[in-house]
């Protein structure tokens, strides 16, 4: 960081302490940390996502006039940037106890100068190296304690307790895969977090793909390649998230699978996450694709209501007031598809009961929350909507899906429409039923029979992921 963008953040940072009341000031702005200026972007340091999203939906606009009018750059961008946390105030020393000597004396020893002040930058890990076996609050937040599991989890979260206990052994590669804001990255730094309680020795080093190509291209421009292979070859947990974003980086795709193939012939544990499944992921070399699923690929999908309800729980424990269960409860049904953004949407709710003093009932929630739920309403998914989809997949008609015939070329597909019902929508059992002229006994059956066989058959694994994908749009 510069001292000219520091100097410029400062003087940003007064205007907005100027503008906004101290409480707002003090819960969202005190804690932003100055980071870089790339050009015409302004990276500021946050502790964690939940706070970047929050800023970016509430905060984003008033921040970057207040940076453009301290800059004089009116094109200048804000950009936050989890992972930063803001630096401790060194502690002052105690007053200085008078000389014994006088200072006339030219015998008298001179005071050695004051303890030089901590460092205003963030402390955030460095690049590089393995990470220390000190927990931040932002490793502390994505413990396995602190992950509320459900059975849209159950099966990865298992995964990665079993990696921590034993890495290099039953499951490695583990590649985890969800849409963006399931969990894969709590579960990735949970597990290196409960790694290094058990052994706090061990070498463990978590990257997103893109920091790790960030820092190749780096030794590549300074000649330090033998450094950056010591770095990843010689650990022994990597944890490597976002790989979808290795697609179509040839000479980055060349350097990590041999980074892969060094560490699993060592025994080192490997654990990759990503937005879609290894074999989905276009522009990756079918070597490495293979790589990928040597050892145990597995999902998060999307959470059911009870468990969106429990994270609700779960995480307003993390603040001091408490919100109704009717107004955690519309929540969660309406905000179905990112767990992120239903800690938004309550950290939201709570910052605004802070600030008013009011109690939150139902109505005055949907009002407070207003675009966020707005957002979410036109992505639901009617049950219409994935009986057709199916019925084209399958090549039936789609009075098929409700008719009373029972060959195997439509009993199946209507199997599987009413499972991705169950998966894709909050309606219940009964309810889906009602929509194929079937009672609930058959729904349940039918979603039975499905995952039964998505247990047992990986090619049927991958007709349901593309399935989901058309239904999604």
């Amino acid at each position: 960081m510069t001292a000219q963008f520091s100097d410029i953040w400062q003087t940003a940072r007064q205007r907005l302490k100027e503008t906004l009341n101290e409480d707002t000031f003090n819960r969202w702005i005190a804690g932003i940390v100055p980071v870089r200026q790339e050009d015409s972007r302004a990276v500021l340091g946050v502790s964690c996502g939940i706070f970047s999203d929050w800023l970016n939906c509430n905060y984003r606009d008033l921040i970057e006039q207040a940076l453009r009018q301290a800059s004089g750059n009116e094109g200048l961008a804000v950009v936050f940037e989890a992972g930063h946390e803001v630096p401790q105030e060194p502690a002052q020393p105690p007053p200085a106890a008078a000389p014994a000597t006088p200072p006339s004396d030219p015998t008298a020893a001179t005071p050695p100068p004051p303890a030089r002040p901590a460092s205003t930058r963030s402390r955030r890990r460095p690049a590089a190296g393995p990470v220390q076996p000190e927990l931040t609050d932002m490793t502390r937040r994505f413990s396995f304690a602190t992950f509320v599991v459900g059975e849209n989890s159950r099966f990865a979260h298992a995964a990665c307790v079993a990696v921590a206990a034993a890495p290099g052994t039953a499951y490695n590669p583990l590649f985890i895969h969800s849409p963006t804001g399931l969990g894969k990255t709590h579960l990735l730094q949970a597990t290196a977090l409960e790694l290094l309680r058990k052994r706090p020795d061990a070498k463990i080093v978590y990257r997103s793909s893109e920091e790790f190509a960030n820092e190749f291209i780096e030794a590549i421009r300074t000649g330090a390649m033998a450094e950056f292979r010591t770095r990843f070859r010689r650990v022994d947990l990597l944890l490597i998230d976002d790989v979808q974003f290795f697609a179509g980086k040839e000479r980055f795709q060349e350097e990590f699978f041999h980074t892969f193939n060094a560490l699993y012939h060592g025994h080192k544990q490997i654990v990759l996450a990503s937005d879609r499944p290894p074999h989905d992921i276009d522009g990756v070399e079918k070597r490495l694709v293979s790589r990928f699923e040597w050892g145990l690929t597995t999902d998060i999908s999307q959470p059911d209501l009870e468990t969106r309800i429990a994270i609700l729980r779960r995480k307003q424990d993390d603040h001091s007031i408490k919100l109704p269960d009717n107004v955690l409860f519309l929540v969660a049904s309406r905000i179905r598809r990112n767990v992120r953004r239903l800690e938004g949407a309550l950290l939201r709710l709570v910052s605004y009961g802070s600030v008013t003093g009011t109690t939150l009932d139902p109505a005055k929630a949907e009002e407070v929350l207003g675009h966020m739920l707005d957002e979410e309403a036109p992505t639901l998914l009617s049950v219409e909507h994935i009986q057709r989809t199916v019925a084209d997949f399958y090549d039936i008609r789609l009075a098929d899906m409700v008719g009373a015939r029972r060959p195997q070329n439509i009993a199946w597909p209507r199997q599987v429409a009413m499972y991705l019902c169950r998966e894709m929508t909050s309606y219940s059992s009964p309810a889906i039923g009602d929509y194929f002229h079937r009672n609930h006994a058959t729904v349940l059956h039918a979603e039975q029979t499905v995952r039964e066989r998505l247990a047992a058959d990986p090619e049927f694994q991958r007709e349901i992921n593309l399935l989901s994908r058309k239904v999604r749009g």
